[in-house]
């Protein structure tokens, strides 16, 4: 009995886990191989126009599912209620944001709002999570996972508001900032597995 809850955890757990470092991988390796694009100038979702677009567009929709997938396996092994729905919230506005494309340029279309939109409500989800983990590793005298989850959460509300400000290399800190916290997320769910 025991061994089937725990594969029954574990598998989905384990998408968590693999969520954020294969959108991260995928995503810079677009940015190292993409010939034209720019990280300084363009952010990761612009990686999903032109010819091999596709390729950033399965990334949102495959980061997101596993998301998705593995949120009420990751609250089960925190004991939380709270960080599940943020990362399945997450998870769903990681999907959306794969079906409603950036805009190649300037002006915006309904995809483009629609992009907008649901990058603002899963990085609010993702940010949010973020400090629950902080509270929750702080209630379990964690010190040092408590201040590392703050400090993902921080580091994508930085990025996001400084892209958001027109800041220089606005486009570099949120990037920096998404991968951080999802990035933290996924080491959360991974160290629930061991």
């Amino acid at each position: 009995m025991t061994t089937i809850k725990l594969s029954a955890t574990r598998s989905p757990l384990t998408c968590v886990a693999v969520a954020g470092p294969l959108w991260a991988v995928v995503s810079l390796a677009q940015v190292a191989t993409r010939k034209g694009f720019d990280l300084t100038e363009q952010p990761l979702s612009a990686l999903s126009n032109g010819s091999s677009g596709w390729v950033q567009i399965v990334n949102f929709l495959l980061a997101g599912l596993l998301s998705v997938v593995g949120a009420a396996s990751l609250g089960r092994a925190l004991g939380s209620t709270w960080v599940p729905r943020l990362v399945r919230v997450y998870g769903v506005g990681m999907i959306a944001a794969g079906i409603f494309v950036m805009d190649p340029g300037p002006a915006l279309t309904w995809r483009g709002y629609g992009h907008m939109a649901a990058g603002s409500i899963s990085f609010i989800a993702l940010i949010a999570a973020c400090y629950v983990l902080g509270r929750h590793y702080s209630r379990a005298g964690d010190r040092r996972n408590a201040i590392t989850s703050r400090v993902a959460g921080t580091a994508l509300l930085v990025g996001d508001l400084w892209a958001m400000s027109g800041g220089r290399l606005g486009t570099v800190t949120l990037a920096v900032g998404a991968i951080t916290a999802m990035l933290w997320i996924s080491t959360v769910a991974a160290a629930h597995l061991r």
